[in-house]
């Protein structure tokens, strides 16, 4: 009882506290930064506490002997719309509760770099706290309507927090960003009305509606539209065009949120809702995905090359990369399937590494041109360091965590037999180069070199709260990197059931 009372205040908590603090003077804005930082580092406590007892729970379980159903630890499942048959109904499996743990990592570290945040830091942190709400939701539901509701709370914050905390094109890059993702969730409320139509059980039950054989003439226009819908906010070409503005506008903890957490939604939605919901339609449709992902894992690193603004780059190779767990997840192998999921764990680290370092550079130097910068590494090496080893992790370094979801991914996707797919997955493998070049020639003309200009060499190095937000971040690359074992096992008993049911 105790454990489910925590598992709820996971999301409870973020806008408990929000709520406390709104009636609270800015005069106390110290005090209300504190309050918020201390929920945060709680509810990373919670989730650590909960990933670990459920890993000791399903250690020694074979995966397989839970058939094509979820197995849900802490559950809470309540009536709150009888009409609709909707339920406030939450759960955890190892996918759900990763992906909740990389959440929480990147709230604590965001409100660690945006301590000196300009303008009304009040209202900034409260944000936070509702968008962390909303991704908490969308991880923790096993409700569809409860679903979509999270699902739209985080964009309607998002958009606020760039028109009103953001740079350049602030405006422009916050309406790109809501509108583009405003018009997948259109298309995920259109499908997922078929399905509660459809299924004819009154109820937006994730494991009830898995139960469901959904006829063909459904699954055919259901399908694509529920997977694009979800694959807007993963940036799969073509809807790939609001990331590089959205990215550039945004303060540095949105867009560590938006590279490290809201760009998995996506395939998470795509894994745990689309595939495992209509796993027919997903057998025809998913090869074809192979063609999109030619721009997301080949050209968008082409683009990265020619940039010049280090966020510009960063996001495009975030689409890159991206296109990865896209390909892990075409390929409808176990192991690619598992490689996706390590890739969105890994990818959520090390983009909110490369945002974070990126963001810290940037409050010193007033530029993001790394044409403009030069020995950097000189007056400020922590930061530099930090940066680099999100760039190894970029790379696929062995013993980081991009080596481990890479290799898998690519291992995963050759076992399929079809000769597309291989090609492809020849051709991801030696895009890895292209992603040497421009995390490189970064790094290279940025930190390296005389120190340009010489008034950059009074820039102070990483204050104690950014020497934190870097420690945690590389501590959860090196993680992964080097004990992977643990975490592939936890990550096959959730992906089991969806891939039960893909091939039944």
């Amino acid at each position: 009882m105790i454990d489910v009372i925590l598992f709820n205040l996971i999301w409870v908590l973020p806008l408990l506290v929000m709520l406390i603090c709104t009636p609270i003077p800015n005069t106390y804005t110290r005090a209300i930064k504190r309050i918020h930082l201390s929920s945060a580092i709680i509810v990373l406590g919670i989730a650590a506490y909960l990933t670990l007892k459920l890993f000791l729970l399903t250690s020694g379980v074979s995966p397989s002997s839970n058939g094509s159903v979820f197995s849900l630890h802490f559950v809470t499942q309540v009536s709150w719309w009888n009409a609709f048959g909707a339920q406030y109904f939450i759960g955890a499996d190892a996918l759900s509760l990763l992906m909740v743990l990389l959440t929480s990592v990147i709230v604590l570290t965001g409100m660690l770099v945006s301590w000196s945040i300009p303008g009304n830091a009040k209202i900034f942190f409260a944000l936070i706290q509702i968008l962390a709400t909303s991704v908490y939701g969308v991880f923790m539901s096993f409700d569809l309507l409860l679903f979509f509701i999270f699902y739209e709370m985080e964009a309607i914050c998002m958009y606020l927090m760039i028109a009103g905390f953001g740079s350049g094109k602030k405006d422009y890059g916050g309406k790109k960003l809501t509108l583009t993702l405003a018009l997948g969730s259109s298309m995920i409320l259109a499908a997922f009305l078929g399905i509660y139509v459809e299924s004819g059980i009154n109820s937006w039950n994730l494991l009830e509606l898995g139960q469901v054989v959904f006829p063909m003439s459904l699954q055919m226009w259901a399908f694509p539209l529920l997977f694009m819908g979800f694959a807007v906010s993963g940036s799969l070409f073509p809807f790939h065009f609001w990331s590089p503005d959205g990215h550039s506008a945004a303060p540095t903890a949105v867009s560590m949120f938006a590279a490290g957490v809201m760009m998995k939604m996506g395939p998470y939605a795509c894994l745990r809702i689309a595939i495992y919901l209509m796993p027919e339609a997903a057998r025809i449709y998913l090869p074809y995905l192979v063609y999109l992902l030619i721009f997301n894992v080949l050209l968008s690193g082409w683009i990265a090359i020619r940039h010049k603004d280090l966020k510009y780059i960063t996001a495009y190779s975030s689409i890159s990369h991206l296109g990865l767990i896209f390909l892990g997840i075409a390929a409808m192998t176990p192991l690619a399937f598992r490689g996706a999921v390590l890739q969105m764990l890994s990818h959520g680290f090390l983009t909110a590494l490369f945002f974070a370092t990126i963001g810290m550079i940037y409050s010193r130097t007033h530029t993001r041109d790394i044409t403009q910068m030069g020995g950097l590494m000189r007056v400020m090496p922590f930061i530099g360091v930090g940066f680099v080893i999100a760039g190894f992790a970029c790379l696929g370094l062995p013993g980081l965590s991009g080596f481990i979801a890479e290799a898998t991914i690519f291992i995963g996707s050759f076992q399929n037999e079809s000769s597309l797919m291989r090609v492809v997955t020849i051709l991801a493998v030696l895009s890895i180069t292209v992603t040497a070049i421009y995390v490189l020639q970064a790094a290279n003309r940025m930190l390296h070199g005389p120190v340009s200009p010489n008034s950059f060499y009074s820039l102070p190095d990483a204050n104690f709260k950014e020497k934190v937000t870097i420690v945690i971040l590389v501590f959860s690359l090196f993680a992964i990197g080097l004990f992977p074992n643990w975490i592939s096992e936890f990550i096959d008993t959730s992906i089991s059931p969806i891939y039960t049911n893909l091939i039944r």
